[in-house]
């Protein structure tokens, strides 16, 4: 049952049908943890519903740059019947892909209202000149710019986003709108509080709140926890409430229980709104629709 506060989920994924469950296995078995849907557009829909989830925002990784023309084009072509169904969708960029420039303001021309980058799985650091021409580009057109930050669960010999490099992004780009994912750097919390908590930049919750669910039929993951809910909201507040995003990396994390480990927290429901809805929508510009 949805509450009265709306609830946008700044994070999830979704794969083609045809591949959905060949990649969410993979992808378990890297990460070694569970997955909550099969990661089909359907099974987030159903995640969206049973977490009283009233918008999810779709970031699709691009792991080849062959891929990025294919994966953006048909985004584009299904974004009103996604949007439909609650479900915002992004873009993908690989800082390889050549014809960045062009198919950035293909994007934007369309509505699309950000991108996604994931340095962890296409293999360069965050502020590889590749990816400062990319941010620098997008955020002139005016289009939001996510990327994964701190280790990936499923690839954690290299920090490819670490709190230094996303310091060199800010300092060399500026840009306006940047998203830093999981808590502004996954399992480096220590570090963005200390030295990147307050910057011009937003985070997302997204899978670094609560304990990490495992695969039962594997080794244990990486981590076994994430931040307890009472360090969350100390990083929260000292970054900033109005720069925090309620993100869940669905079907990384089950919608509902991250819902309520908000609720339940001593964020105070000012705080709580801007978080769950409120910092989402200015940030989309999307208010008089959502």
């Amino acid at each position: 049952m949805k509450g009265s506060v709306m609830i946008i989920d700044f994070h999830t994924h979704t794969f083609p049908d045809k591949i959905a469950s060949r990649v969410i296995e993979s992808l378990s078995l890297k990460s070694r943890t569970k997955a909550f849907s099969d990661s089909s557009v359907q099974g987030l829909i159903t995640c969206m519903q049973n977490g009283g989830i009233d918008y999810a925002v779709n970031l699709p990784v691009v792991t080849r740059p062959d891929q990025t023309v294919s994966i953006n084009h048909s985004l584009v072509d299904r974004k009103e019947e996604l949007f439909s169904k609650g479900i915002i969708t992004f873009g993908g960029m690989h800082p390889d892909f050549e014809d960045y420039k062009q198919e950035l303001a293909y994007l934007a021309d369309h509505g699309i209202r950000g991108i996604k980058l994931h340095p962890a799985y296409q293999g360069r650091n965050i502020d590889d000149p590749y990816y400062l021409r990319i941010i620098e580009c997008a955020s002139d057109l005016g289009l939001i710019v996510v990327t994964h930050a701190g280790i990936d669960i499923g690839i954690y010999d290299h920090n490819y986003a670490s709190v230094e490099q996303l310091q060199n992004v800010i300092r060399l780009v500026h840009p306006p709108k940047f998203v830093l994912a999981h808590m502004g750097g996954w399992a480096c919390w220590d570090v963005f509080e200390k030295e990147l908590a307050g910057a011009p930049v937003y985070i997302d919750t997204a899978f670094s709140i609560g304990p990490v669910v495992p695969r039962p039929d594997l080794d244990p993951p990486y981590l076994s926890q994430n931040l307890t809910v009472e360090d969350a909201v100390r990083i929260m507040r000292r970054h900033g409430t109005e720069k925090v995003l309620f993100a869940t990396d669905s079907p990384w994390s089950e919608m509902g229980e991250y819902v309520k480990m908000i609720q339940s927290s001593s964020l105070n429901p000012a705080e709580q709104s801007m978080i769950f809805s409120g910092n989402a929508k200015k940030l989309l510009g999307m208010e008089d629709l959502i």
